[in-house]
C-alpha cells in the first residue's frame, strides 16, 4: 500500500516571539509499498513532527497524506509507531504488554496471547515472554516495542531514533536485527535517525531535509543489497554525499542566523 504525502506545511506559535514559526514548507514525497525510507535533516528540522503528522496525531496546516486511498487525518491502526524510547507498562509482563493492543481492539484472550508470543518469536524475545520491563536490557526493551508494534499488523511503521540511546554495539546489533525482521515482514518503513552511517545502512532510499523550514533536500537511492558492509566505499560514498549536504545546510544556518543577529544590532543604533 502506497503511502503519498502532499504539500505538507506545518507552523507553529512561537511563545517568546508571538509569531508563527514555519517548520515544514510543501513537504513532498511518495513511498512504495515495502520499502524502507530513512529521513535524516539538521537538528530541530522536523522530522518528528513530520513523523506525527504521517501518523495522524498532530494535522498539518496544508497537504494530504494518503496510504493507499485513505487519506490520514488522525491515528489509524496501519500506521504503527515506535518512539525513541520504548514505552511499557511496568506493571505488565513483556507478553502482556505486547498483547495489550489487541486487549484494547477486544480480542480474545487465547488469540491475543498466540499472536503476541508469535511476534515475540519474530524478534527474538520469546524467552523473556514472562519477564517485566525493569528486568530487560534497553535493547530488548526496544525488541518488545517493536513486537508491540508488529502485532497489530500494521501497513507502515514509523520508527523516531529508536536505537538513539542505546550503546554503539548494541545499536549497531539491533540495525542489524531489525532488518532482520523487516525483511520476514516486509512493512514499509520510515525511519527518522541523526545518524549518517544508521540511514546509509539500513536504508533503500534516504530522505534529506533542509534547515527550518524544512522542505525535501535531496532524495538519494541506495542501490546496494543486504547484508551491507558498513565499510564498504559504496557505502563511504553516500555517506559522504550526505554530510557534505548536512554540512551546506548548517553553513547556511549560520549565514541567516547571522543576517538576522546584524540586522538587529543595526536596529539599535
Amino acid at each position: 500500500m502506497e503511502l503519498r504525502v502532499s504539500g505538507l506545511h506545518k507552523s507553529f506559535s512561537s511563545a517568546s516571539e508571538g509569531e508563527r514559526v514555519d517548520a515544514l514548507i510543501d513537504v513532498s514525497f511518495v513511498v512504495p509499498e515495502g520499502r524502507f525510507v530513512c529521513v535524516i535533516g539538521p537538528s530541530g528540522c522536523g522530522k518528528t513532527t513530520l513523523l506525527r503528522m504521517i501518523s495522524g496525531l498532530e494535522k498539518p496546516d496544508r497537504g494530504t497524506i494518503l496510504l493507499g486511498d485513505r487519506e490520514i487525518t488522525g491515528p489509524v491502526r496501519e500506521v504503527g509507531y515506535i518512539f525513541q524510547e520504548p514505552v511499557l507498562l511496568p506493571w505488565r509482563t513483556i507478553v502482556r504488554n505486547v498483547e495489550f493492543g489487541l486487549e484494547m481492539a477486544g480480542m480474545a484472550k487465547q488469540e491475543r496471547r498466540e499472536k503476541a508470543l508469535a511476534a515475540l518469536e519474530l524478534v527474538e524475545l520469546r524467552d523473556f515472554a514472562d519477564f517485566y520491563p525493569k528486568e530487560i536490557s534497553g535493547g530488548m526493551k526496544q525488541k518488545a516495542a517493536l513486537a508491540m508494534a508488529l502485532v497489530v499488523e500494521p501497513k507502515v511503521l514509523l520508527m523516531d531514533e529508536p536505537f538513539v540511546s542505546l550503546d554503539c554495539q548494541t545499536r549497531n546489533y539491533m540495525q542489524a536485527a531489525f532488518l532482520g525482521v523487516w525483511e520476514k515482514t516486509r512493512k514499509t518503513v520510515i525511519f527518522v535517525t541523526h545518524n549518517v552511517e544508521e540511514a546509509v545502512f539500513l536504508g533503500d532510499e534516504i530522505i534529506c531535509l533542509t534547515s527550518r523550514p524544512a522542505e525535501v533536500g535531496k532524495r538519494l537511492r541506495v542501490g546496494i543489497p543486504h547484508p551491507r558492509d558498513r565499510t564498504s566505499p559504496e557505502l563511504n560514498l553516500i555517506r559522504k554525499e550526505i554530510l557534505l549536504f548536512l554540512a551546506a545546510e548548517r553553513e547556511k544556518t549560520r549565514s541567516v542566523n547571522g543576517m538576522f543577529t546584524h540586522v538587529h544590532d543595526l536596529s539599535e543604533v
